[in-house]
């Protein structure tokens, strides 16, 4: 598998609406099977590389394909490049000692929960979700009172959140009996040892704690809304009942009203 690490470098002409970047892309498996690519793109084209590989620029359009042909004949532009090739790979030891330390490796975040209950035709359908976890490779496996379950299971691969980071999801239908316990091992380089989650089916008393919980969080956001509907209503009136006063009423038929009627309407 193939590691990588690039360095990104934007430019946009705003007068067309186009939108370039350059991509600097080091590749390896190890310190001495390094690729050193450099790429440009408009609007999610490539139009050009240099692929240490080949030791030479190319070009995808016909424009481009002239510019790389000048390029190639520039030995002061291929130097460069193979430079940057070597850098590429005396950084490898210094990202590698990264990734191996312990402190680097982001711990899966695991859910394990029932989908589907189980009835008299269809066995339950569990999923066991590990989340935000770095390095990619990581092991789920499930187990049935502590041993290994095999069958009726799925997986998904490990999915790329888009931030260095990654989930996988693995499923299995079983039809669990009382009193036996379903597990989900997870096993990743975060992990001194592997680490099982056990499944703890909710009973009638949890699921009543739940209902009343969730009602009691819908009143104390129900409540408050109608009391501010309430006030803005109360106040929109007052201001309504005191504009028509003002306009069908001098300023001495207003300081003939009783003062504590006035404060009692505030």
């Amino acid at each position: 598998e193939f590691y990588k690490f690039q360095k990104n470098v934007f430019f946009i002409f705003f007068y067309y609406a186009y939108f370039g970047y350059g991509v600097i892309r080091c590749l390896f498996t190890s310190k001495d099977d390094v690729v050193y690519l450099a790429q440009v793109y408009l609007n999610k084209m490539l139009l050009g590389q240099y692929n240490s590989t080949l030791g030479k620029y190319v070009g995808y359009t016909k424009k481009t394909k002239e510019i790389a042909d000048n390029l190639n004949k520039n030995k002061g532009f291929l130097e460069h490049e193979k430079k940057n090739k070597e850098k590429c790979r005396t950084n490898i030891p210094l990202v590698l000692d990264i990734l191996s330390r312990p402190g680097e490796h982001m711990k899966p975040i695991v859910r394990l929960r029932l989908v589907e209950s189980a009835d008299s035709k269809h066995p339950g359908l569990f999923m066991c979700s590990a989340y935000n976890f770095y390095p990619k490779q990581i092991k789920l496996t499930w187990l049935k009172d502590g041993k290994e379950a095999t069958s009726n299971v799925t997986s998904t691969d490990e999915l790329p959140n888009g931030n260095w980071l990654y989930q996988i999801h693995s499923y299995i239908e079983i039809s669990s009996k009382p009193g036996e316990k379903i597990s989900c091992m997870v096993e990743h380089a975060s992990l001194t040892e592997p680490k099982v989650y056990d499944w703890v089916p909710i009973t009638e008393a949890g699921k009543n704690k739940i209902a009343v919980g969730a009602a009691g969080l819908l009143l104390a956001l129900v409540f408050p809304i109608i009391g501010v509907i309430f006030y803005k209503r109360k106040a929109t009136c007052f201001k309504a009942e005191f504009r028509e006063i003002c306009e069908k009423s001098d300023l001495s038929t207003l300081s003939s009203f009783q003062k504590p009627e006035i404060i009692y309407h505030l």
